[in-house]
């Protein structure tokens, strides 16, 4: 689960998180890494307002809808998250961000497109195709907002194989996971992030959910950063508790001047398909 925010804040949101501090030594992710621990899911979050920098937003609510789906073929991914806020210097916005992607089984063929409204208007459209070779190198073929090809550069990962990562990170014991990211939600290329593993656990959980209570689960802390800004200021961070079938039942989006938490209040895990190639020696 690599959540997306509304990522258009230069029209949207103000971007004035704190720098984090890497001290420990970071593991950089090298190749792909198995999905066959993750879950098919359909998830909706209620989202409330935690925290306004300077009081400047004096509310939001929203909710997300989040669903990943296991086909023959690959994973396919869409999510929706919707907030409603009130400002002192815009007033009353409508923030709304569309995204839905299809990655391959193997992690190496990626197809994407997100959009972003505020109040009803269009703010930008972000489409095409990206590919990777065995290195995580690779091309992305832009269809929107301009036709264009950008270079992927080697250990870039798309969002499942990345979710995936972390898991796998996670059930290891390490700590750290570094690697770029590209998603599809830019129109200039790969991010850069930094994940931080807090507290993972083998033991039952307390998840109100009965799939997940028996699971191993722990905390979650990923930062975005801008490739081409050389900046220890991360662009987004945002933060979960993780399971170990992909699942998050809490999330916490930072979206520089407010912060909101998101409870996870519906979950449906649909069955796997089974596929031909599933029946092969």
């Amino acid at each position: 689960m690599t959540i997306r925010s509304l990522r258009n804040r230069s029209a949207v949101l103000a971007a004035t998180v704190a720098a984090l501090t890497l001290a420990l030594p970071a593991i950089t992710a090298q190749a792909a890494t198995p999905a066959s621990a993750l879950v098919s899911q359909q998830a909706v979050y209620d989202l409330g307002l935690v925290e306004s920098a300077g009081g400047q937003t004096l509310s939001a609510t929203g909710h997300m809808q989040y669903a990943v789906l296991k086909t023959c073929l690959g994973w396919s991914s869409h999510q929706r998250l919707d907030i409603q806020s009130v400002t002192r210097k815009q007033g009353e916005e409508h923030l709304l961000s569309d995204y839905a992607a299809q990655e391959s089984l193997d992690g190496r063929h990626l197809t994407f497109k997100s959009q972003e409204a505020r109040n009803g208007k269009l703010l930008r459209v972000v489409s095409g195709e990206a590919s990777l070779n065995p290195d995580g190198s690779g091309l992305v073929q832009y269809r929107q907002p301009l036709a264009k090809t950008l270079h992927l550069p080697a250990g870039t990962m798309f969002p499942i194989t990345h979710t995936a990562s972390i898991l796998a990170a996670a059930e290891k014991g390490e700590r750290e996971l570094t690697t770029p990211l590209f998603d599809g939600t830019l129109p200039d290329g790969p991010e850069d992030t930094y994940v931080s593993l807090l507290n993972w656990a083998q033991t039952p959980n307390d998840s109100p959910y009965r799939p997940l209570q028996k699971l191993a689960a722990g905390h979650v802390h990923i930062a975005f950063y801008d490739r081409n800004a050389h900046t220890m200021m991360p662009e987004y961070e945002m933060g979960m508790r993780y399971f170990a079938n992909g699942v998050s039942d809490q999330l916490h989006l930072d979206f520089g001047d407010f912060k909101m938490q998101g409870t996870l209040s519906t979950l449906n895990l649909p069955a796997t398909p089974t596929c031909s190639q599933d029946a092969q020696p």
